[in-house]
């Protein structure tokens, strides 16, 4: 019997992915608060809380290969993470309004009982369109921006406020899928159906 895998975290945007893929996977939400440091580096701060999420998890699940990541936005060099109410949201939306940002994810892998691990980032950058406080009323009307970073999210409504997405479109919404599934195959976790 192979590895089966863990992934530290009941995000449904990153469960999705992981279905979508064809992996079989159990969930399981870390216990460990998020960093948000101001001195950190968006890299590092993703890296920073994806490892701490996947160790707490590993600890207890030393035989699972477990799967943790963190996706934060930047705005020239500002980190950006979840908004604390709706009025926040708004803010955030104003300000990431007719520009570009950052979305940085990391994402750690590891199997304390093979004493293996290893890390990736990916940096995506999304250019938003001209938002109007309709626009803004309209977006948020919609989706609970209070569970992303930045605010919002790629996938749904995101079409409505997002304008381009240069690199992982899977990165936006939580998890770079074509990485992730490179590093899980160095682990034996592959899809269903795949060797």
């Amino acid at each position: 019997m192979g590895l089966s895998l863990l992934l530290a975290s009941h995000s449904p945007r990153r469960r999705q992915l992981l279905v979508q893929a064809g992996f079989e996977f159990e969930s399981i939400s870390s216990r460990v608060a998020e960093k948000f440091d101001v001195d950190f580096t968006v890299r590092e701060l993703t890296l920073w809380n994806a490892v701490h999420k996947g160790i707490s998890i590993a600890r207890t699940h030393p035989d699972k290969v477990v799967l943790a990541a963190d996706t934060l936005v930047a705005l020239d060099d500002e980190i950006i993470g979840k908004p604390n109410d709706l009025k926040d949201a708004a803010r955030v939306l104003r300000r990431l309004s007719n520009r570009s940002h950052d979305v940085c994810s990391a994402v750690f892998v590891c199997h304390l009982a093979g004493g293996r691990s290893t890390s990736l980032h990916e940096i995506s950058r999304v250019r938003f369109r001209r938002l109007r406080k309709a626009n803004i009323d309209n977006y948020l009307a919609k989706v609970n921006p209070l569970d992303k970073a930045g605010a919002y999210s790629a996938q749904g409504c995101g079409a409505e406020i997002i304008d381009k997405i240069e690199g992982s479109y899977t990165n936006v919404v939580g998890l770079p899928m074509e990485q992730t599934i490179r590093v899980l195959r160095q682990f034996g976790i592959t899809p269903r159906g795949l060797c």
